[in-house]
């Protein structure tokens, strides 16, 4: 929850900007509708390839900010995978279990072989501190283990706008 609030608030103002942009854009793009009878067809063709070159700025700046978000994102979860498995290795050894599996990877779950619970304990009394300290697996310098990005409003979602009408 911690690494979530710090995303959300590294990436606020630009989210803000972001808003900003496209609703100059639109504007934008409204006030080119409103002049399209008024502009002769070569001034209205300048207008329209200039706004469509600010879009793909616009749309170019939101690809960036989106890899930013989720660079930190990965910098900021690290420890924690970490830390997780490092619990669930230590309750697996404890247990005895041959395999822990995502739940999620799984169809179906019986409630009394989920151990998530019991791995949140471990975690929160710090039993799995030594996996935070280990050094990062081959897989995880490959980002093979990374989370998808977090969802922040409107981040996710590219800019809708389209261009003018012909």
């Amino acid at each position: 929850m911690r690494a979530q609030a710090t995303l959300k608030k590294v990436f606020d103002n630009k989210q803000r900007e972001l808003d900003k942009k496209q609703e100059d854009l639109q504007k934008e793009r409204e006030d080119i509708e409103k002049q399209r009878d008024v502009l002769s067809k070569s001034a209205l063709a300048k207008r329209v390839d200039k706004w469509q070159r600010e879009m793909m700025q616009l749309q170019g700046v939101f690809v960036d900010y989106n890899k930013e978000l989720q660079k930190k994102q990965g910098e900021l979860t690290q420890p924690i995978v970490q830390k997780i498995m490092g619990a669930i290795r230590r309750l697996a050894t404890q247990e005895g279990f041959d395999l822990v599996v995502d739940k999620q990877a799984a169809p179906y779950v019986r409630s009394d072989l989920d151990v998530t619970d019991r791995i949140i304990t471990l975690y929160n009394q710090g039993a799995g501190d030594e996996g935070a300290k280990a050094a990062p697996s081959e897989k995880d310098k490959k980002g093979g283990s990374a989370p998808a990005p977090l969802p922040l409003p409107g981040l996710n979602t590219p800019p809708t706008l389209a261009p003018p009408k012909n």
